[in-house]
């Protein structure tokens, strides 16, 4: 998993509450099973029409937010569905962060075990960065993690909460696997004398 300790990127506003999993990525790219490609699933209801052609003014249609990496929402971001391909999706389009009010918790569980962050702020500012993404053409933010904090070129924005453990696994790129694996020497060391002492199902005299 990719650490993630400190992230400046531009920001794209999709100004919409209740966007659950099926609509960031939608059922029909579900099949795969590789975990590559899903960027080309990613709003796909929304960014193209029927005939597949792209719908202008959606948010990354715009000229303006190609190569945005931080996703602004609303509340209940990433309700829905448990599909792991909603981050898969994000992230594979470019997105390292996802700052919103609230989030669908088996969503935002996703995403600590992929290495994209979830940012919880107010819904004040949350408003605020939507209208200067819109307004301020190239508008970024800095999301700095060791320190919790998100900032624009004129000023600290805010602090955000996170677990501490959460925090260490972020910023060290250590998912399930990863924190399993620190204890290698260990689990190497047990399986090693494990016949001795558990019961085993290896033929006698193998």
């Amino acid at each position: 998993m990719e650490a993630f300790t400190k992230h400046t990127g531009l920001v794209a506003p999709l100004d919409r509450v209740d966007v659950d999993t099926d609509q960031i990525i939608p059922k029909q790219f579900l099949k795969s099973i590789s975990r590559t490609g899903f960027d080309a699933g990613l709003f796909f209801d929304w960014r193209f029409r029927p005939d597949g052609t792209p719908v202008p003014d959606f948010v990354l249609n715009r000229p303006q937010f190609q190569g945005a990496s931080i996703l602004v929402s609303g509340r209940n971001f990433g309700s829905g569905s448990s599909r792991e391909h909603a981050p898969w999706a994000l992230q594979q389009s470019g997105f390292r962060a996802v700052i919103a009010p609230s989030f669908g918790d088996i969503f935002r569980n996703n995403c600590y075990q992929n290495g994209l962050l979830p940012v919880v702020l107010p819904e004040n500012l949350v408003r605020q960065l939507l209208d200067r993404a819109e307004s301020e053409p190239g508008y970024s933010v800095t999301i700095d993690l060791e320190n919790q904090t998100v900032a624009d070129a004129r000023d600290t924005l805010a602090a955000f909460d996170i677990d501490p453990v959460v925090k260490h696994r972020l910023l060290n790129g250590l998912d399930d696997i990863g924190l399993t694996l620190q204890n290698a020497s260990d689990i190497s060391a047990f399986e090693a004398r494990r016949a001795a002492i558990l019961p085993t199902t290896e033929a006698v005299g193998a």
